[in-house]
Parts: C-alpha cells; sequence; structure tokens
C-alpha cells in the first residue's frame, strides 16, 4: 500500500464514524418512504430521491419508496393501503392526501409536501411552532396567495369588473374562497366562480366563462392544472381572457401571469423533514413551515397576444419576463 493511501486511512474512518453518527444502524436498517399524491410528476419524484440520497438514504439500499398516485375519490383507500404497508414517514402531495393519510393513521409521521390550508384552522396541528400530532410539513397559506394573484390582475386590467375564477375539488377549495371573494367585493369586482369535475370539462369551463362575461382568469393552483398548463393558457388566450396562475412554470407555458412560492423549496424542505424524521425527530415537535421565497413571473407573448401593455408597476417587481 501507498503511503499516501496509508495517511487516507485515518480521515476515511472519521467520514465512517461521522456517517454512522448520523445514520444510527445504517449497516441494517432499511427505511420505508411512503408517498401519496393525486399526480404523477417523475422529474419531482427524481429531485426528492437525489436530495435524499445526498442526505445517505438511497433507493435500493438503505431506503424503499412506495408511490401510490390517484384520483381525489380514490386517496382514502390509496392511504389504507400505504399505512397497511407499514412505511416510517409518509410524504403527502396536497391537502387531498394530507387528510385522508391523516385519518388512516395518528401515529405513522407525516410530512406535507405541501398543502394549501392553514394547518391549525383545518384541525391537524396544535400550532404551527409546535404541532403536537403526526402532521409537519410546509404550507403555501392559499388563500393569501390568492387575493395577492388576483390584485396583480387588477393592475394588469383594471378595467375588468368580472373576473372567471376556475378550480377542481370544491369540497376544498371553495372553504378558502372567503378572503378573495371579500377582496373582489371591495374593488368592485363581480367573481364568476366555477369548479370542474376533471380537466376533459376545460371547453365546457370557458364556454360558460364566455357566457357568464367573464373578461379575465384566476386559476388557482390545484394539482392537475399544472400538468395541464399550456392547454389552459392556451384556451384562455383563444378566448380573449388575460390570466393569473399559481407561479413561475405556468407562465413560462403560457399564463400572463405566474405568482406563487418556490415550489422546488418548498419540496427540498419537505424532503429535508423526512430525513430527519427517519433520524429520529419527531413530527410533534417539528415546526411547520410557510414559503420564504417568491416567484412572479409575466409573459410578453401573452400579453401581445391578448393586446396588453404590462404596467411598469408590474414590471419593476417580476423575477422572470418570457419573452
Amino acid at each position: 500500500m501507498r503511503r499516501r493511501d496509508l495517511l487516507l486511512l485515518p480521515a476515511l474512518g472519521l467520514l465512517f464514524f461521522a456517517a454512522s453518527a448520523t445514520l444510527p444502524h445504517a449497516a441494517d436498517k432499511v427505511w420505508r418512504l411512503g408517498v401519496l399524491s393525486l399526480v404523477s410528476n417523475p422529474a419531482t419524484r427524481s429531485a426528492a430521491l437525489s436530495q435524499l440520497a445526498e442526505l445517505g438514504f438511497v433507493e435500493g439500499r438503505n431506503l424503499v419508496v412506495d408511490v401510490r398516485v390517484g384520483s381525489a375519490e380514490q386517496m382514502p383507500t390509496l392511504a389504507r393501503e400505504l399505512v397497511g404497508t407499514g412505511p416510517d414517514v409518509i410524504m403527502a402531495e396536497s391537502d387531498w392526501a394530507v387528510y385522508p393519510a391523516r385519518k388512516a393513521t395518528e401515529s405513522i409521521p407525516i410530512v406535507a409536501s405541501p398543502m394549501g390550508a392553514d394547518p391549525v384552522a383545518v384541525g391537524l396541528a396544535e400550532s404551527w411552532a409546535r404541532p403536537g400530532g403526526n402532521v409537519t410539513g410546509v404550507t403555501l397559506i392559499a388563500p393569501e396567495l390568492e387575493v395577492k394573484r388576483l390584485g396583480l390582475l387588477h393592475e394588469v386590467v383594471p378595467s375588468a369588473r368580472r373576473i372567471a375564477i376556475l378550480s377542481m375539488h370544491r369540497e376544498v377549495t371553495e372553504p378558502g374562497e372567503g378572503p378573495i371573494r371579500e377582496t373582489s367585493a371591495r374593488l368592485g369586482i363581480q367573481l364568476v366562480e366555477l369548479y370542474i369535475d376533471r380537466p376533459d370539462e376545460f371547453d365546457q369551463a370557458f364556454a360558460a366563462m364566455r357566457s357568464a362575461g367573464a373578461e379575465a382568469l384566476v386559476i388557482v393552483p390545484v394539482p392537475e392544472f399544472f400538468d395541464h398548463a399550456e392547454t389552459l393558457a392556451r384556451l384562455a388566450v383563444v378566448a380573449g381572457l388575460p390570466t393569473v396562475c399559481g407561479g413561475r412554470r405556468p407562465a413560462e407555458q403560457g399564463c400572463l401571469i405566474g405568482y406563487g412560492p418556490d415550489f422546488a423549496e418548498l419540496r427540498r424542505r419537505a424532503v429535508d423533514y423526512v430525513a430527519r424524521i427517519f433520524r429520529g425527530a419527531s413530527a410533534a415537535e417539528l415546526p411547520i413551515e410557510g414559503p420564504t421565497h417568491y416567484e412572479f413571473a409575466v409573459n410578453l407573448k401573452t400579453a401581445k397576444a391578448l393586446g396588453l401593455t404590462i404596467p411598469p408597476s408590474i414590471f419593476a417587481r417580476t423575477d422572470v419576463v418570457i419573452e
């Protein structure tokens, strides 16, 4: 053995000791992560697995991942099946996964990744700082964000007096619409509220908007809409409706305005919580976190297609201008 290799041995030993201290029983422990989601997103899943691998949890070595994807109606059954497999942690992506997971178990830690509602207001946690139960993670604070999006849309089209709001899963999303209704009333705007059950109802929804005389559109960022952002943007342009959506990605796909949290950051924080719980942290003690960074994007191609001029006050605040 060369002298350089001999010198490296103590350092390698220290690294091994540090890894062992970080991951107790890493040699024989296999952690089980359950994922419950409305949508299949391979890119997001791959990023989460890469982050877990960097933290010492490698799929196929010391990590088993069980992903269950289905409709909102299937979530309760999928949640019960997932709980039956005995995961160490459940990552629940969106409210539609968090609620059934919590109903299925009060003992297995659940990490919201993310949810939209205030977890204290809906009874999932005692407080943000100390949840006290088995649910923690990250939340979008959705009702406040809808108010912000409506305000931005109003700045771009101040003459619009009838604004449509398109959403799904009425039983979950409608209870959070109080703030946007109050704001619209204060601004003298009449909301045209439309709820659909499936993405194949987009055409009917836009026909209803035209019949109602809608002049602009708020697209609520439910999970399914992210998968169909380009279609929604195209239909909105055909209908002549300026749109505001839930983040940068929909704006890149044609929505006029995108405003929302940095979803990649939220997912990284949720994955970090999964790793911390694997290492022994208690979900009851891990504080629930809201967004810290927001992305504001404007699509000038869409503005041109709609014949709109974006006010300087909007440009002064944008993070991304898509040309």
